[in-house]
């Protein structure tokens, strides 16, 4: 992307918040947010985020800054969240570098459950307002009418292309959610591969703290369990690492799941899946998840009494 090219509130965006004008574009990736990294004419190397604004940025950025301050291996916030028109905008340090840990084996599961624990920990003393609502790919919670959280998007779109199976898994994963009386804590919702960098055994950064959700403690670490190895399009682990993940993550914060609290983080797995599913299915594109969900929902949902 040319310097040209940027946004023309960014350049302005960047003297008022950064002390400095872009010199050069280093990247610009679009997701859920539109991130750009940035060289500012003095050298220094930031990444500029913009969303949005649902009301969820400035929870997430808090969360975010507090755990930097405190050593957890993530970017630090270098401003606070602006608002731009109807963007939510922050700027961070720019931290390159790590490998992608690729695999689904549960000894991969493992290391990425002792992340998940560190970072559950780091959380679980931060007071911030809850980051509402929840990423829609979580947001099983949702007060909206029928199975699925209202997004226009797709909504519009034909239902009748979503495979029955998976509005089931999804249906059946959701009453076991719902039915559980657990208090909600500060996660992080979007614990996938390609979000996690690693030097060797130690992880060097976690990124997309825009995807911090307020769930119970074991819907978010069932969820983390279901997606720890996706790297592309969506998947599920064997059940043996899932497992693996959960009886680490259990190890390592030294309490074990209520059996309540086990059967809902099986369950919060399924919900992402089939989310995925229906996203796909909507979208034209080839489901790789719904082999791996048609395999295996029987036994997950049998885990989750649902």
């Amino acid at each position: 992307m040319a310097l040209g090219e940027l946004p023309d509130w960014l350049p302005a965006w960047c003297l008022a918040h950064l002390g400095d004008r872009p010199a050069d574009v280093l990247f610009r990736q679009r997701s859920m947010s539109t991130v750009f990294g940035l060289r500012l004419a003095g050298g220094d190397d930031v990444v500029v985020k913009a969303r949005g604004d649902d009301g969820r940025a400035v929870s997430c950025v808090t969360a975010q800054a507090r755990l930097a301050e405190n050593g957890f291996p993530c970017a630090r916030p270098l401003t606070p969240v602006v608002g731009v028109g109807s963007l939510a905008v922050h700027a961070e340090e720019f931290r390159p570098g790590g490998e992608v840990l690729r695999g689904d084996a549960p000894d991969v599961a493992v290391r990425c459950a002792e992340v998940f624990a560190r970072l559950m920990t780091a959380l679980s003393g931060l007071a911030v307002t809850p980051p509402l609502p929840n990423p829609r790919w979580v947001r099983w919670d949702h007060a909206d009418p029928g199975l699925w959280p209202s997004i226009e998007s797709l909504d519009e779109k034909d239902q009748d292309l979503v495979p029955a199976y998976a509005m089931e898994v999804a249906d059946r994963a959701r009453r076991r959610m719902l039915a559980a009386d657990l208090p909600c804590v500060l996660g992080h919702a979007d614990f996938e591969a390609h979000n996690l960098r690693w030097h060797g055994q130690e992880v060097w950064t976690v990124h997309d703290w825009d995807s911090l959700a307020w769930q119970p403690e074991a819907a978010l670490v069932g969820a983390a369990s279901a997606v720890f190895a996706k790297t592309g399009p969506a998947t599920l682990p064997p059940i043996e690492s899932t497992e693996a993940f959960l009886a680490a993550y259990q190890d390592m914060r030294a309490r074990l799941f209520t059996a309540e609290e086990q059967q809902v983080a099986w369950a919060a797995g399924l919900w992402p899946a089939a989310h995925d599913v229906r996203w796909e299915a909507l979208h034209g594109y080839t489901a790789v998840s719904g082999r791996a969900l048609w395999t295996q929902a029987a036994e997950r949902l049998r885990r989750a009494n649902a």
